[in-house]
């Protein structure tokens, strides 16, 4: 199945050889692409390819996948079929685009039997060629996808004893086997592993599955720009005795290339992966890392009088990983991380362009600690020079730590204000919310260079950036919120409608009302009389408006439901305001009204009585 090379054809008598880009001249030496990558994965000479029809049998096999399969026994014997066809050629089959693509697809309808056998032969007799595959940019998905079935390890271990087998058992240890064979490789060839671009990816896997942890698979498609910065959620499966012991030993020596951590952006992935999982399923194991970690960053050589640490937050790479480290660490590392090297530091590493992220995880994980709010008092002292530097992250992370723990709520509102100009005089404290919203003071945003004066309500709302959306659905989490409600019912009737067809906005909108008494959001709904039949045809503004309704009380339903009614033809024929007349039982309404209340009875009882077991 492998690609005979072909007999170059013989040039004609005074015809040039055809100069391909990276080429040399005559008497020059050429590296070929699979030259380079035959070398860097430790193969000698050009690497062997599938040949065509090969190529096109294995597509076939992808498209027969992908039609499924109606019984047991036939996917059996299929996959049976393809991986006796891939026997004795699985590195070369795996390091093919198409063979992997393939490969990917059967592994999970393959037994573990199989699956550790495919792995076996990938991984050569001692497991030499570990390396190889899993380094390459095809053959290490196929990899990962090996070391995913692992998982499956639980069902067979949770099957009554009347069903399992000796096979069974062999096959969990075949693939068990293969596993460890693997972290093997990794200890001895660690540097090499997790620099690679790829083989970082599975060295990643490897330390899911040996804490029995897994993320969701990679795709080839990327994710849209809502889904970028989702944190994945990893599913926990039980894995053997003997990952326990090698996760351990494989961590052990990964500490061991910690300097290549802090400089090499795709190792530091690597040990960031290492402590997030360890985190989640062995925290001792977890505070040694980070102990270790820790003493590496702040031991090294710097200027006289300046803490390492503060050169390692400045750098592109490291900085991820001290990310992490902030967001996992225990309350006795932390206090030590800024009583010894960041305390005073705080404002100037918040206007770094770098080190103002870990300066924001680091608020994060303080939320919950005594240290906040000496976090929170010295930040405090740069807050203008940090919205001038545009880092509102940081801010951000400050009201937001505030909310969550309950402390300097006061102070932080004080700070906005005055930054904002809209502290005095106090006629200036309605037009906070605009201000807020929009990331403009009081100034900018009503084209005023004057100290006195009343609030210039015919300007109209300004644009919502994200921030400022952040910001303000942080701050309606505080205890006392009612400069926020007051600024909200100054609002005409018009921006509201803004704010609530707006991406950002709508969320803070949202925010506002859902958390209101049942008095304050009953005049807020007031001043949205006559705005609904535009929010529920609007795509964000008919989500503001359910949830808007799953939290108003059932007089509140009526009135909105009295407001949507006599438009019941174009509620009806729009694509986003026939799904609020179904959810809304306006139909109900309008001609069962005994009916309507008695559902919308149950539902308040039930929501109530739910919200009082979460209390």
């Amino acid at each position: 199945m492998l690609e005979k090379v072909e007999k170059k054809k013989p040039r004609k008598e005074g015809e040039r050889k055809r100069k391909h880009p990276g080429e040399e001249d005559e008497g020059g030496e050429k590296k070929t692409r699979a030259d380079e990558e035959g070398k860097r994965g430790g193969q000698a000479g050009a690497r062997k390819r599938l040949d065509a029809l090969s190529v096109g049998y294995f597509r076939r096999v992808g498209d027969r996948l992908g039609e499924g399969f109606e019984e047991d026994e036939e996917r059996v014997m299929f996959v049976e079929n393809i991986l006796t066809e891939v026997k004795g050629q699985a590195m070369v089959v795996a390091m093919d685009k198409t063979g992997s693509i393939t490969l990917q697809r059967l592994l999970p309808l393959a037994s573990l039997d199989q699956v550790g056998e495919v792995l076996a032969e990938l991984g050569g007799e001692s497991g030499s060629e570990f390396k190889t595959v899993s380094c390459d940019c095809c053959g290490g998905h196929v990899v990962e996808s090996a070391l995913r079935q692992m998982s499956r390890w639980t069902e067979s271990t949770q099957k009554e004893a009347s069903d399992t087998t000796e096979d069974e058992e062999q096959s969990c240890g075949i693939l068990e086997a293969q596993v460890l064979s693997l972290s093997q490789a990794v200890r001895d060839n660690g540097e090499e592993f997790i620099k690679h671009t790829h083989g970082s990816h599975m060295v990643r896997t490897l330390l899911h599955v040996l804490a029995g942890c897994l993320a969701p698979p990679r795709t080839e498609s990327r994710p849209g720009a809502k889904y970028q910065n989702v944190i994945p959620q990893l599913t926990d499966f039980e894995a053997p005795t003997s990952f326990w012991y090698e996760l351990k030993s494989l961590t052990e020596s990964l500490m061991n290339n910690v300097n290549v951590s802090v400089t090499d952006s795709v190792a530091s992935a690597v040990f960031q992966t290492m402590l997030t999982v360890c985190h989640r399923k062995r925290p001792k194991l977890c505070k040694q890392l980070l102990k270790g970690i820790v003493e590496y960053l702040t031991t090294r050589s710097a200027a006289p009088g300046v803490s390492p640490l503060l050169v390692f937050l400045k750098d592109q790479a490291c900085s991820r990983l001290i990310e992490t480290v902030f967001l996992l660490s225990h309350k006795a590392l932390l206090r030590d991380l800024y009583k010894n090297h960041l305390k005073d530091q705080l404002v100037n590493l918040a206007l770094h362009p770098i080190a103002n992220f870990p300066v924001q995880r680091l608020v994060t994980a303080a939320a919950n600690y005594k240290i906040f709010p000496r976090l929170f008092d010295e930040l405090l002292q740069g807050v203008e020079a940090i919205l001038a530097a545009g880092h509102m992250g940081v801010i951000v992370q400050l009201a937001e730590s505030c909310a969550e723990s309950g402390e300097k709520q006061t102070e932080m509102m004080q700070c906005l204000l005055n930054a904002f100009h809209c502290a005095e005089p106090g006629t200036r404290h309605a037009s906070c919310l605009p201000l807020f919203m929009s990331l403009l003071t009081y100034d900018v945003y009503y084209h005023s260079d004057t100290a006195e004066g009343g609030i210039q309500t015919e300007v109209p709302l300004a644009s919502v950036c994200y921030h400022g959306s952040r910001l303000v659905q942080a701050l309606a989490k505080f205890k006392e919120r009612s400069l926020l409600m007051n600024s909200l019912r100054s609002l005409t009737p018009a921006d509201l409608l803004t704010l609530a067809s707006h991406p950002s906005g709508s969320h803070v909108l949202q925010a506002l009302i859902t958390t209101s008494s049942d008095k304050g959001r009953g005049k807020i709904l007031a001043r949205l009389k006559g705005q609904y039949v535009q929010m529920a045809c609007s795509r964000l503004g008919s989500r503001v408006l359910e949830a808007v309704w799953n939290s108003a009380s059932i007089s509140q339903r009526e009135s909105i439901a009295h407001d949507l009614v006599p438009s019941e033809s174009q509620l009806r024929s729009d694509q986003f305001a026939r799904h609020v007349w179904a959810k809304f039982a306006l139909s109900h309404f309008l001609n069962r009204r005994a009916k309507w209340q008695e559902i919308q009875t149950g539902e308040s009882k039930k929501r109530k009585l739910f919200s009082d077991i979460l209390e």
